[in-house]
């Protein structure tokens, strides 16, 4: 089973009111005391866009730009009523899946995506910024076996598209082949992440869907203010998805949007210190 990222009319009515013109996105992922990665950045990058943001916590860290010191996991059956409550409600025009930490909650979400059907982009986050292992080896292939058949999206950055496929990526035509792979497993869409790759070149997205093959560079920052970068990426296709934009769309305004902001970050913290998520882009 593959669900695309089409919109279409939630299943359940909302109640009467703003909602109904403000589209709707959820966010299921970690937290982050230092609202630079997980829920705190998706919603902060849900509100840049127009988009009322729900948000269900999977896990509790404790980090801050300089290091992680402990991970918390909710337990799964927490997690999945989290997830009921919120789509008895408020059902979102579109989801977003990021670190969930044990195979257990990988498959309550999956359960949960295929019962309510929701336009769902994963981010298989599997290891955190200071290196902090998010999801070990049974999580990893529960995303693989229970939970991308139901992704219209996947994005995983090269360390990640590397577990999913099985394949080492030294290059490019390497990248093209775990995209394959990866869509192979059910996923609507893979969009494989550049930034991790060395090289003084571009940084280059490269996205396969329905239609083939398609790419998005940007000029590579020089900055160490990316802490959470991905989640805020796909925070930002996913807003884009449930404001009705098509894929493609929704990735270009998300990688402009991404790569303003870490221009533009607000040079906090004594490490790998956050993005501007109020920062303005083009598109």
């Amino acid at each position: 089973m593959q669900i695309r990222c089409r919109r279409s009319a939630p299943e359940a009515p909302r109640p009467v009111g703003i909602l109904d013109s403000m589209p709707v996105a959820l966010s299921i992922a970690g937290s982050d005391p230092s609202g630079g990665a997980g829920i705190q950045a998706d919603l902060k990058t849900f509100h840049q866009f127009g988009v009322y943001g729900e948000a269900v916590i999977t896990l509790i860290t404790v980090q801050n730009s300089y290091s992680a010191a402990r991970v918390e996991l909710l337990p799964a059956d927490l997690v999945r009523e989290q997830v009921e409550a919120v789509l008895e409600d408020i059902p979102p025009d579109a989801a977003k899946t990021g670190a969930l930490g044990s195979a257990e909650i990988v498959q309550a979400v999956a359960k949960t995506a295929h019962r309510f059907g929701l336009r769902l982009v994963v981010d298989p986050v599997l290891i955190g910024k200071h290196g902090q292992t998010l999801a070990d080896a049974a999580t990893a292939a529960a995303i693989r076996e229970d939970l991308l058949r139901y992704a219209c999206l996947v994005t995983p950055n090269l360390p990640e598209a590397e577990v999913l496929s099985g394949i080492t990526i030294g290059g490019p035509p390497e990248a093209r082949r775990a995209a394959e792979r990866i869509r192979e497993l059910g996923a609507g869409s893979v969009l494989i992440k550049g930034g991790h790759a060395e090289g003084p070149g571009p940084a280059t997205d490269v996205l396969l869907d329905e239609t083939g093959w398609h790419e998005f560079s940007l000029p590579r920052l020089d900055s160490r203010h990316t802490h959470g970068t991905g989640c805020t990426l796909s925070a930002a296709i996913t807003a884009g998805l449930a404001a009705g934009l098509e894929l493609k769309e929704a990735v270009a305004r998300a990688k402009q949007y991404v790569n303003e902001a870490i221009r533009t970050a607000p040079q906090l913290g004594r490490g790998c210190g956050p993005l501007n998520h109020h920062a303005g882009f083009r598109g």
